[in-house]
């Protein structure tokens, strides 16, 4: 059976990092969304779900029903708390992972790397940290023929779009176009080794080592090195 994507309504946008400039964001799927999948691809009474804890930790178990040898098929995955709620923190993030593990949503996994630029006013700052209220929503996605992610728009509760990939590939060969005439040798912008920075923070990776390893600065890196680098980075 073909699991379809997920739509725009069923996807989640949410903070990760704050800059003094902007803003980075993850696509997260809703728990909702795989139990509706789960149900029109497999039927309502073709899957079940368990949790059990196991060495301290609350995994979930997915069954699906084959129904040609009528034998369950088992897809488990351990949950990570929350916040607010650690006990149902963990069994909702057990049941997406497990879900993720039968391929619902597998697709985020292809999602660009999504910066929001700052309005004027946007990051607000109480105790020496910034923060940010604005709420984001994906308003439009599409995938393309290998279910990658080809088309993405992200706006905030006033209907501003925050991010577009339609967008984003407009400013880059812009700046390309730019770099050109300028025989800068096509070096990425500096919004692009902002990029690089700030995922290579949250993945705990260290900047010397990835200029050390290229034997130059960020901002010398090429597209093509910038497009490494942060593929390797999205897969830590």
């Amino acid at each position: 059976m073909t699991i379809r994507k997920l739509k725009a309504e069923e996807i989640e946008v949410r903070l990760l990092s704050i800059k003094e400039n902007g803003y980075c964001v993850l696509l997260y799927k809703d728990a909702r969304a795989d139990m509706r999948i789960l149900d029109e691809t497999f039927g309502i009474f073709g899957w079940q779900r368990k949790h059990e804890l196991i060495n301290g930790n609350l995994f979930c178990t997915v069954s699906i029903l084959d129904r040609e040898t009528n034998t369950w098929i088992n897809k488990q995955d351990v949950g990570v708390e929350s916040f607010s709620e650690k006990e149902k923190g963990q069994a909702s993030d057990s049941f997406k992972r497990a879900c993720t593990n039968i391929g619902i949503g597998r697709e985020l996994y292809t999602a660009p790397f999504i910066w929001i630029k700052a309005l004027d006013g946007e990051i607000k700052k109480s105790n020496n940290k910034n923060n940010v209220y604005t709420k984001l929503y994906v308003s439009k996605i599409a995938y393309d023929e290998s279910g990658n992610i080809s088309t993405l728009e992200i706006k905030d509760e006033k209907d501003n779009i925050r991010y577009s990939t339609a967008l984003k590939q407009h400013q880059d060969k812009k700046q390309e176009k730019t770099n050109s005439a300028n025989n800068t040798g096509a070096k990425i912008v500096q919004t692009q080794a902002d990029e690089i920075r700030t995922l290579a923070e949250i993945k705990r990776v260290r900047i010397t080592d990835i200029e050390n390893k290229k034997g130059k600065k960020l901002e010398e890196f090429t597209p093509a090195e910038y497009a490494t680098i942060m593929k390797y980075l999205r897969g830590l």
